[in-house]
C-alpha cells in the first residue's frame, strides 16, 4: 500500500473540518446547553445529536469485532461509498476499478464525482479473477470495489482471490459486506489490522431489518476513519436513527433468529424455484436473495406485478440476461411467489 497521504486528495489532507458546538464541548456532564443556538423547548428533539455517535459505536464495536475508532456511521452505506470518492479520487484524473455485474451505486458515485470507472467482468459463474482485475489498474487507480456476497449474483467471491487483490494493489480495496450476515465466509472487517488498505462496508438494512432508518457502516483503520469524520457533514446521523439502532443492538438475538429463518427459507425456495417449468437455472447464493435465469424474464416480471408480487428484473445487467433477482421473504410470501409461478403459462405470456 502507498502511504496514506499519497492516496488522499491534497485538499482533503489539508482540510480543516467544520467544528460544531457538540465537537468542541468535552468534560463533565452538563445540564445547561447554551452553546449551539438550539431551541430550549421540545426535549429531546431540540438538541443536536452526537456528531460521532460515540455511544452507538461503543455498543456496536464488540458485536462487529472492531474498535470504536475503526467505525464510521453514515446515512446508509451510500454515504460511505460517496465519501471514499470525495476523499481519495481527484476528479478527471483518478480512476477506480470494480467487478461487473455488481451494486450500481459505485458507478453512480464515480459519475457524480467525475471519476473514471473501469468495470471488469466476472466469469459466467460470477467468479472473481484477481489477476484480470489487477490488470485493469494503473498508477491513477485509487480504489478497487468488491462486493461479497455480490449483488445481484448473490455469491461470495473467492476469499483467496480477494486477498490476492488486497496484497497486490497499492491503493485501497473497498469490500462491501452488506450481505455478510447471511454468509458462512469470514468477514474482512475482523482483519483490519492485518490488511490496513481495506475499507469494509456493512449496513443495518439487511440482517438487522432496519432499511428505513438509513444507517450504514464502514470499518477501516483509525486514520482512514478520521478522514471520513473530517469530510462528512457534522450531524450526518440523526438522533432518531441513533436511538433506533441502539434498540436494535439490544435485540441482536431476534436478529440471529431472523437470519436462521431466512437461511432455511432460502434453501427451500431456491430448491422449489429450480423445479419450476419457467426456471432454467438458479445460481448459488450466500445472501438473502438469489438470482435465477428464466424463460422470458420481462413477461414473467410483468405477470408477477399483475399478481401483486414484486421481484427485480435484472435482464439488462451484464451476464444477467433473462434473470430475476428474488429476495427471500416470509414463508407466506415465498409460498405466494412459488404458487403464482406454478400457474404461469409461458406459452401464453402469463395471461
Amino acid at each position: 500500500m502507498k502511504p496514506l497521504q499519497q492516496l488522499v486528495r491534497p485538499n482533503i489532507w489539508a482540510l480543516k473540518p467544520y467544528s460544531s458546538a457538540r465537537d468542541e464541548y468535552h468534560g463533565a456532564e452538563a445540564s445547561v446547553f447554551l452553546d449551539a443556538n438550539e431551541n430550549p423547548y421540545n426535549t429531546p428533539y431540540n438538541r443536536y445529536p452526537d456528531p460521532l455517535q460515540s455511544e452507538l459505536k461503543a455498543a456496536l464495536a464488540p458485536l462487529k469485532g472492531v474498535r470504536p475508532g475503526q467505525i464510521f456511521l453514515g446515512n446508509g452505506s451510500d454515504e460511505a461509498i460517496d465519501l471514499v470518492f470525495r476523499i481519495f479520487c481527484e476528479p478527471k484524473e483518478d480512476n477506480v476499478v470494480a467487478i461487473a455485474p455488481t451494486y450500481g451505486m459505485y458507478k453512480v458515485c464515480a459519475d457524480i464525482n467525475n471519476v473514471v470507472y473501469r468495470s471488469v467482468l466476472l466469469d459466467k459463474d460470477f467468479a472473481l479473477d484477481a489477476d484480470k482485475l489487477l490488470a485493469a489498474t494503473d498508477d491513477r487507480t485509487k480504489l478497487v470495489f468488491l462486493c461479497s456476497p455480490n449483488n445481484p449474483s448473490g455469491n461470495d467471491l473467492d476469499r483467496e482471490e480477494i486477498i490476492k487483490v488486497i496484497e497486490n494493489f497499492q491503493g485501497l480495496v473497498v469490500i462491501d459486506e452488506a450481505y455478510a450476515d447471511f454468509s458462512a465466509q469470514k468477514p474482512f472487517r475482523t482483519e483490519l489490522d492485518k490488511y490496513p488498505n481495506i475499507i469494509v462496508l456493512n449496513t443495518f438494512s439487511k440482517a438487522w431489518g432496519s432499511a428505513g432508518i438509513r444507517l450504514g457502516m464502514a470499518f477501516a483503520q483509525e486514520e482512514i476513519i478520521g478522514l471520513f469524520n473530517k469530510v462528512k457533514y457534522p450531524y450526518n446521523v440523526n438522533q432518531l436513527t441513533q436511538q433506533q439502532a441502539a434498540e436494535m443492538l439490544a435485540r441482536r438475538f431476534d436478529v440471529d433468529k431472523w437470519v436462521r429463518v431466512l437461511l432455511r427459507e432460502r434453501e427451500q425456495v431456491m430448491a422449489a424455484f429450480a423445479e419450476l417449468e419457467v426456471c432454467e437455472k438458479v445460481f448459488p447464493s450466500d445472501a438473502n436473495f438469489f438470482l435465477a435465469k428464466v424463460t422470458g424474464a420481462d413477461e414473467i416480471y410483468a405477470y408477477l406485478v399483475r399478481q401483486g408480487i414484486i421481484v427485480r428484473n435484472r435482464s439488462r445487467v451484464e451476464l444477467c440476461g433473462d434473470c430475476l433477482r428474488v429476495t427471500i421473504g416470509t414463508p407466506q410470501e415465498n409460498s405466494r411467489l412459488l404458487g403464482a409461478l406454478r400457474t404461469y403459462k409461458a406459452e401464453e405470456g402469463g395471461r
